[in-house]
Parts: C-alpha cells; structure tokens; sequence
C-alpha cells in the first residue's frame, strides 16, 4: 500500500503525525511511505532523516493526495484540500465530525474511507496530555503582567502567596494540568463529576489537591478566589447551558486567566477561539487563552508520543486491511466515521441529524466476535439509513 505523510496546514500547527522511526517500521512491513517535503521540520526532522528510514519526499501535499491510497495528518481537513480526496482513498487526521459539518459533507461526497482520529486511543491521546500540560504553562504566561494579566507568580515569592488553580475535568487533559501545577507550586482544585477519578487525584498527591464536584453552586463559589481556570471537559455539543456562564467569569478578579483546553462552544459562555499568532483576549476583565491546538506548540515532544501511539492503526490497516484491523481494535472501529459515502459515526448522527450506519455492519463483521470499546461520547442514535435499519 502507498502511505502519505502530509504537511499539516492548519494556522500554527507544526506537529507531524509520524516521525522518521514510525515510516521505518511501515517501511519494514512492506510498503511505500511517500511525506512532503518539510513536513516535519518544525518538530525537528529534516527530510533527509525520512529519506534515510526508507520513505520517498515529494515536494507538495497534492502530489502525496494524488499518489497515496492511505493518508495521515494531525489535525482536520482543510476546506483548500476537499476537492484533493479521491474516491476510496483512506484518511486518518483529527475530524472532530460532530462540529465540522462542512467537513463531514466533503467527506461524504468524496466517498472516502475517514477515520476520526480522537476516538481511536485506547489510552487517552498523547495529545491530550500535551494539551494539558502545555496549557498550564500557556495559563501561567497569560499570567504574566506583560499578557494583562495579576502578574502572580506561580509559586509565590517571600511574602506573596502562590496562585490558586482550578482544573475542570480530571481526564487525561486534566491530569497533565494537574501535574505541572502542582509540581510548580500552585495551590490546585480539581473538578470533576466522577467521585472515583477525584479519589484517585487526591490520593497520588497525598491530600496536597483539594477536590470538588462539578457544579455550577461549587463553581459559583470557586471561581471569585481562583486565580487560573484550565478547562478540560469534554463539553456535551447539545447542552443547553454553559458550565461557565460570564456572570461567573465576571466574578472572577480582574486580571486572573482562563486557558479552555477543549474549546468547546458553550462551555464557557465567553469563549472564542484562538490561535497561536494572536493567543489571547480580555473579557469582563479576566485573561483568556482559547487557543485550539496547544499541543502544537511543543511539536517535537508530541510529535514523538502522538506517532508512537498511533503507528499500530497504521501497521494493522495496511497489513490486515480495514475490516480485520476495525475487528481486532473496537477503539480504531468506533473512530471510524465515512465509508464511501456513508456516515459511520454515531455522534455526528446524533449532534447533525444525519442518519448513519454502525461500522460493523458496513464492514461486514457485526457477526463476528469483535474487541469491545465503549462509546466514545453519550450522544446517541436511532436514525439509521433506511438500508441498514
């Protein structure tokens, strides 16, 4: 099989989605890597190093579009790249489908095989805990006097108290948070509705983590002495009211910072994305950092985790085909989200309103015993197409 490494496009993005130690396993396996030109430089490999692992440099991502019969990126399809998919053509990236409809209709026109990228870890995405832990120090920056924000120190100084914190959510984004909060000496509150996964953060920091339930009275009364909020939470699409309405924001003291990791409209009501070239914004007085690909910003740590958690998708599409690899792996099964032509993804049905079919039953294995996963949001539902129901 012909394997594409693209050059992601997206403002600010400079991680790569395999490194040159991912394209000499595949190699290995038997097939043809081709990466464009510069792909990875920005997370610190040169196209020479690929060269070396086996792989073929082409000068242009349109070229790795009109060559490759699988292809992979970091992040979501450009709108510039819609009309470069091919019928049949297998792409892996970050869709984020439910939010991006336009994007989902190109994929469906197209009719090519796409698989969600964020569904598929069975481990939590090496993303994610980039995304928290560069966030914390992007939250402590905002911070800064020179950003418009108090100008606290992290830890303190003699004589000056540390910050305090609040993370909401204790996933995988939340736990990156946490640890280099409280590593650098902030006085951190986590917020979270698992009772279980507050337990387990109170007991790996010997008590030093205050924990909460997550909602809006506790927050209410959290929010007016909390000097940095990162978010977290995986904020159902459908919701009808913010977790953070900007009465609350506004409650906070002038000058205290917002850093929205999942960027998720409703949220936080006084959210707006941003990006790495113009970061932050102030409103109702308060420093926010909206910024929807953080794990950009250190390309070259996540580059490395983020290929090596992957490269197995990979390694089990191509050498297995997709029906067997999509049997053996219910976490790379649930992700996949269009199928030449057909919506595959539960979510996207439910949050859009189109009607879908289970990627079981378009690949013909639903008979078969097939790995297990669990849903990979609590969106569901019923609208199937009337072929499949």
């Amino acid at each position: 099989m012909k394997f594409g490494v693209l050059k992601d496009i997206k403002n600010g993005e400079y991680r790569v989605v395999a490194t040159p130690a991912e394209v000499s396993l595949i190699v290995g396996d038997g097939h043809e890597v081709y990466v464009a030109s510069m792909a990875g430089y920005a997370a610190g490999f040169d196209d020479e190093e690929y060269v070396a692992a086996g792989a073929t440099i082409m000068a242009t991502n349109e070229e790795i579009w009109a060559t490759c019969d699988f292809v992979a990126k970091v992040k979501e399809i450009e709108p510039s790249e819609y009309e470069l998919m091919r019928e049949g053509q297998m792409i892996y990236c970050c869709i984020h489908p439910a939010a991006h409809r336009e994007e989902v209709d190109a994929l469906l026109e197209k009719k090519v095989i796409a698989i969600t990228a964020e569904d598929s870890h069975r481990y939590g995405s090496p993303n994610c805990e980039a995304a928290g832990k560069a966030g914390a120090f992007m939250g402590l920056w905002s911070m800064m006097s020179t950003n418009g924000g108090s100008g606290k120190f992290v830890s303190g100084l003699g004589a000056a108290p540390g910050i305090k914190a609040l993370v909401c959510g204790c996933g995988t984004v939340g736990k990156g948070a946490i640890e280099v909060l409280q590593t650098m000496g902030a006085w951190v509150t986590v917020a979270d509705i698992n009772i279980g996964a507050l337990r387990d953060i109170a007991t790996k920091y010997d008590g030093k983590v205050n924990t909460i339930i997550s909602n809006k009275y506790n927050l209410t009364k959290e929010l007016p002495t909390t000097d940095l909020v990162i978010n977290c939470v995986r904020w159902p699409k459908n919701a009808k009211e913010a977790m953070i309405t900007r009465e609350m924001v506004a409650s906070m003291r002038r000058g205290s910072v917002i850093v929205d990791i999942s960027n998720d409209e409703g949220c936080i009501e006084t959210f707006h994305e941003t990006t790495h070239d113009d970061p932050i914004y102030i409103e109702e007085g308060v420093v926010h950092y909206c910024v929807s690909n953080i794990p950009g910003a250190i390309a070259g740590s996540t580059s490395v985790a983020y290929a090596a958690g992957i490269v197995n998708h990979f390694r089990s599409i191509m050498n297995n085909g997709l029906e067997e690899a999509c049997a053996r792996d219910g976490f790379l099964r649930r992700s996949l989200t269009a199928y030449k032509g057909y919506l595959t993804h539960e979510e996207t049905s439910g949050i859009q309103g189109r009607p879908w079919v289970k990627p079981e039953v378009i690949l013909g294995i639903a008979d078969r015993k097939l790995d297990p996963a669990p849903a990979a949001t609590v969106t569901k539902s019923e609208n199937f197409y009337d072929e499949f129901k």
